[in-house]
């Protein structure tokens, strides 16, 4: 039993699956809910902050333009951050300050060319940090994304409204 830790008005949100991807063999929860329009992205921040427990990595998945930079915006100042909240993209990282003084880092991979800008920008000072990363074209650097990296995906659905879905260990 993956307990009843469901999205409000979204029945059958939640199921636990035997993650058989990781060495680790782990109850893994998969969490999904639908964000209807933007003015209920702040709940449904708080929602996924809820859900992912300790974890510090997400590996944001979508299409351009499904709205990566903007959930990650409302997450982050759902955490307190003042900052102002862009996409990174030609920076490759942004820096914030959440509420409690703590670094949160904002990563944006779709201009890289090849892995060694990666390894060149010292990603591992970022990645295991103990810090939240939030990274955007998570694909792109796959071989070097951390295994607890929880994989979170947005998917725009046929009225426009998001499917936003990830993995969390129970």
């Amino acid at each position: 039993d993956g307990g009843d830790d469901r999205a409000p008005h979204h029945p059958d949100a939640t199921q636990t699956i035997i993650d058989k991807n990781k060495e680790r063999k782990s109850n893994m929860k998969k969490v999904y809910f639908e964000l209807e329009s933007l003015d209920k992205i702040h709940e449904a921040a708080r929602y996924f902050l809820n859900a992912v427990g300790d974890a510090n990595i997400f590996a944001i998945d979508g299409d351009m333009g499904v709205g990566k930079t903007t959930f990650i915006k409302a997450v982050c100042e759902e955490l307190g951050v003042k900052d102002v909240i862009t996409s990174p993209t030609f920076s490759l990282v942004n820096e914030y300050t959440d509420g409690k003084g703590e670094p949160v880092y904002h990563f944006d991979f779709y201009r890289i060319k090849k892995l060694e800008e990666v390894y060149d920008m010292g990603y591992e000072d970022y990645f295991y940090s103990g810090a939240l990363c939030f990274i955007e074209w998570p694909e792109l650097i796959e071989d070097v994304l951390p295994g607890d990296a929880v994989k979170v995906y947005i998917d725009e659905q046929e009225d426009g409204s998001r499917k936003i879905h990830f993995e969390t260990a129970e």
